[in-house]
């Protein structure tokens, strides 16, 4: 299995717009971030965990000519923005590009989206199959999913987070219930949000990113969805556990199938 981190930032991306804090005018282009994202290669298979605003960006800059699904984590704007973009795979792919989805993200979805689903679409829309993502194990090709459900804000408001064999992704938690780490332990290569150093109402600090990892005890772990807040990588770096990295655009791994 091969894992790139296609974008490891906020809803704002880094740099932010208009700011030239020490991080978003950094020269280091670890520390340049777009929307969080990874790609997933498994068997010839590939899939994409969220389709944020950088989504064609993204798929160009990582050479990605074909995609076999896409997981969206929750709805917000950040982690579904670019699906108007798959029309370029339904023309490469001549089918539709399947999109899972839990069913209030498909109505989101079908809102934003809705010349889509016209009964007689415009020629040229995006052709998506959406399908029900629910909390439990699924199968894309051979492929088992193990969806992780987390707290984003609040009970009402939660996120898909998915383990893949050994590895697990999880974007934009502020907790985790016991039985959902079940899920998650054993995992090799874990991943992890941590937005910022400072308390944050709906996503890990980097204190919490650490304890969480400090439980589950990864062999290798990283950190993702990061604000410029955060500080800038090499810095940040140096204050982290040995195994513990933060991820950055770009980076990929593979690991034992």
């Amino acid at each position: 299995m091969k894992v790139t981190f296609l974008g490891t930032g906020t809803s704002q991306g880094v740099p932010v717009i208009g700011c030239h804090c020490m991080v978003c005018s950094s020269p280091d282009l670890r520390d340049l971030r777009l929307r969080s994202s990874i790609l997933v290669e498994w068997n010839n298979i590939r899939i994409v965990v969220d389709c944020g605003p950088d989504f064609r960006q993204q798929m160009l800059t990582n050479k990605v000519d074909s995609i076999d699904a896409i997981l969206i984590t929750h709805g917000h704007k950040d982690h579904l923005g670019g699906l108007d973009d798959v029309r370029a795979y339904n023309y490469i792919l001549k089918r539709p590009v399947d999109v899972w989805a839990e069913k209030k993200i498909q109505e989101v979805i079908k809102i934003e989206y809705s010349y889509a689903f016209d009964k007689e679409p415009y020629p040229g829309v995006p052709e998506i199959i959406l399908h029900d993502l629910v909390n439990k194990p699924f199968q894309i090709a051979k492929l088992t999913v193990i969806p992780i459900k987390a707290t984003h804000f609040s009970d009402d408001h939660f996120v898909f987070g998915f383990r893949f064999n050994d590895f697990t992704y999880i974007t934009d938690a502020v907790r985790i219930s016991s039985a959902e780490k079940e899920k998650i332990k054993g995992s090799k290569v874990i991943v992890v949000n941590a937005l910022r150093k400072e308390k944050h109402y709906s996503h890990f600090n980097l204190g919490e990113a650490l304890s969480l990892m400090e439980e589950l005890q990864p062999e290798q772990g990283f950190l993702t969805h990061i604000s410029h807040q955060m500080g800038r990588y090499a810095e940040v770096s140096g204050l982290l556990p040995r195994n513990i990295k933060l991820a950055c655009d770009g980076l990929s791994f593979t690991m034992d199938d």
